[in-house]
């Protein structure tokens, strides 16, 4: 399992060409060799691709925009197959998707570009929140459903370890029932600030990552580990990304 760096930490740093190349740069001298193409601004992808050379930075996972998936599939993948990356993403399930019976449409209007990617040599990979594990009136949830209409060999899970504790879930337990699909996670730690929870760093909340990482690294699927902190509340991100870096390291990673 290699540990990478999930862009969209530093999507402030990511907007232009020039800001790209300064935040990769950095991302490089902390550590990391793999990086997730994410709120990257509007570069040109030939560009992108170039930078990360540049960088000895491979792209291994992408969230992408949900009309790239429905309604550009072919360039998105003529882009995937320049990237040289097999895993591509979604941030998340569209609002309108998010009620019980409207997500059997998600899985409807997604199946056709997931078998276009399988196809081409790639997966579709569904990044998880916390709203998807809501209990319905029947007991079950929308992953519960979501998994049951997408087989593993059209949909790989991105399972996010915050969101998931977010969700009351066991976080080991549900990395274990679920291995099979978990070719890429992201990593993040929990801590509580008075009474709320808050995103951080890898190591520096109260999460059980030693035996979260023991499970990844031991399930024989998990490929990219990829740290990723949406909001640092004013502390740099870089700073954080380096602390999440150090952990892992100090881990054997």
């Amino acid at each position: 399992m290699q540990i990478g760096a999930q862009l969209y930490t530093l999507r402030m740093y990511a907007q232009n060409e020039r800001d790209l190349g300064r935040t990769l740069e950095k991302v490089s001298e902390i550590g990391y060799r793999t990086v997730q193409i994410s709120g990257v601004g509007p570069v040109a992808p030939q560009r992108i691709k170039a930078l990360c050379d540049d960088n000895g930075l491979q792209i291994v996972l992408t969230h992408c925009a949900d009309d790239d998936f429905l309604e550009r599939i072919d360039a998105l993948i003529e882009r995937h197959l320049l990237y040289g990356c097999r895993y591509v993403g979604t941030g998340g399930m569209p609002e309108r998707y998010r009620r019980y019976g409207w997500v059997d449409h998600f899985a409807e209007d997604f199946a056709e570009p997931a078998r276009k990617l399988k196809e081409a040599g790639m997966l579709f990979m569904y990044h998880n929140h916390a709203f998807e594990f809501a209990r319905q009136a029947d007991g079950r949830t929308l992953m519960d459903r979501l998994l049951e209409l997408m087989p593993a060999e059209l949909m790989g899970v991105t399972a996010d370890t915050y969101w998931l504790h977010y969700a009351g879930l066991d976080v080991n337990d549900w990395l274990q029932k679920y291995a099979d699909r978990l070719h890429c996670v992201h990593l993040k730690d929990m801590t509580p600030h008075n009474f709320e929870n808050r995103m951080a760093a890898v190591g520096r909340g109260n999460m059980n990552f030693p035996a979260i990482l023991e499970t990844l690294r031991d399930n024989g699927v998990t490929e990219y580990a990829l740290v990723e902190q949406d909001d640092c509340y004013g502390e740099s991100p870089f700073d954080c990304m380096r602390q999440s870096y150090d952990y892992l390291a100090s881990m054997g990673f």
